[in-house]
């Protein structure tokens, strides 16, 4: 390499010819590889600062781009926020008419509902909390203040309704004891999981499938007031005919017959022949025939023990395993059996015991009109008794 090198630079001489005078240039050839590294190095040197001014100028090109691409970004969040700031305002006030009109139609159907707890409740009240819960959420995020609000009141609402829920099934509780029936036998009859079915369709209030406590408490306060609804379905409720005199009562009376003391297990109606009887109560009928002292006589089973009777009948207008509602006609008013004219004679009967049926057909005044009794004369000369 260094022969070729030295052969690339041999020593050279210049004639130089001037004014009639000549002259000798000598170049070494260390001279011409000093001149020749010199020249190599200057290139590179202006080709280095040719290539790092690119760069540097491709740098800052790349750098504005980037900065302009970036606040193109943040102008479009920017506009995206505020966009959807207003449309949550937007989504509140959807919110809160909504609710209006919810509270409006329920009020309107259940009356006022309870907002306070009374003694005794077990319904959580979390106004309190739902106030600290909007404060601190009005703090860190202002454009959700709205909503909320609008969640406190929900929350609000739905602890009412359960109170309402609650309330109503205490006080229907309360009537079924005072009745002599037992609820909870009741309850267990109509829940007993037989002949139940279907597509599943879970519900749920948040996004991960769970459901809030709150709203998972309603929903078991309505099922239980539904569930206790239903059995007061089945309790006699609406007068049996469509009089409202009563011609002997329940319990001790002077027998019309004998005009000796005597016990009257139910109610007699006195009513022109051929006058409609009414079922008291939804049931299933289970007997329609002859009794003894019953003369015509219509039985309605209506489930945990209690069963209504009709009796002294001139027609039926039913049959053996009939589902009848309440106020359907059964029957026709006679005068069949021991019987001193036509009249109904209407009892109600716990596991086979009769009870007194006033009580049942003055529970639910909002549904019949109590009983009166027009007179006060001996049942023994009254017309239409057995």
């Amino acid at each position: 390499m260094r022969a070729r090198v030295a052969n690339w630079f041999p020593d050279r001489e210049f004639i130089m010819r001037s004014q009639g005078q000549v002259r000798f240039l000598r170049v070494s050839g260390r001279t011409q590889k000093r001149a020749a590294l010199g020249v190599v190095v200057l290139t590179l040197a202006y080709g280095g600062s040719l290539t790092a001014l690119t760069v540097i100028r491709w740098h800052e090109s790349y750098d504005i781009d980037k900065l302009l691409s970036r606040q193109a970004r943040v102008e479009k969040a920017e506009n995206r926020v505020a966009a959807y700031r207003k449309n949550l305002d937007g989504v509140a006030s959807d919110l809160q008419r909504r609710q209006d009109f919810i509270e409006k139609v329920t009020q309107t159907r259940l009356g006022e509902l309870p907002k306070a707890a009374r003694h005794g409740d077990t319904v959580t009240n979390s106004s309190t909390e739902a106030a600290k819960t909007v404060r601190k959420v009005s703090a860190a995020v202002p454009e959700a203040a709205n909503l909320a609000r609008m969640e406190a009141r929900q929350l609000a609402f739905v602890e009412s309704l359960t109170r309402y829920a609650d309330h109503r099934s205490a006080a229907d509780v309360a009537m079924l004891r005072k009745l002599g029936l037992n609820p909870q036998m009741m309850l267990a009859a109509l829940d007993d999981g037989d002949a139940m079915g279907g597509p599943l369709f879970p519900m749920s209030t948040d996004a991960d499938g769970s459901i809030d406590p709150r709203f998972a408490r309603l929903g078991a306060s309505l099922s239980r007031m539904s569930a206790i609804e239903q059995g007061l379905a089945r309790v006699p409720q609406v007068l049996p005919a469509s009089m409202n005199s009563i011609s002997s009562g329940f319990g001790f009376r002077s027998d019309p017959f004998t005009h000796h003391g005597s016990f009257h297990p139910g109610l007699d109606f006195r009513g022109p022949r051929g006058a409609p009887i009414y079922a008291a109560a939804r049931g299933v009928v289970t007997f329609v025939g002859q009794r003894s002292g019953y003369g015509n006589c219509v039985e309605v089973t209506h489930g945990d023990g209690l069963v209504t009777r009709y009796g002294h009948m001139s027609g039926f207008h039913s049959r053996v395993g009939q589902q009848v509602a309440a106020g359907q006609t059964i029957g026709a008013i006679g005068s069949t059996g021991r019987s001193t004219g036509p009249h109904l004679h209407f009892e109600v009967r716990i596991n086979d015991r009769p009870v007194n049926p006033r009580p049942f057909l003055e529970a639910r005044t909002h549904v019949s009109p109590p009983i009166t009794r027009p007179d006060s004369r001996p049942s023994s000369s009254a017309k239409g008794s057995d």
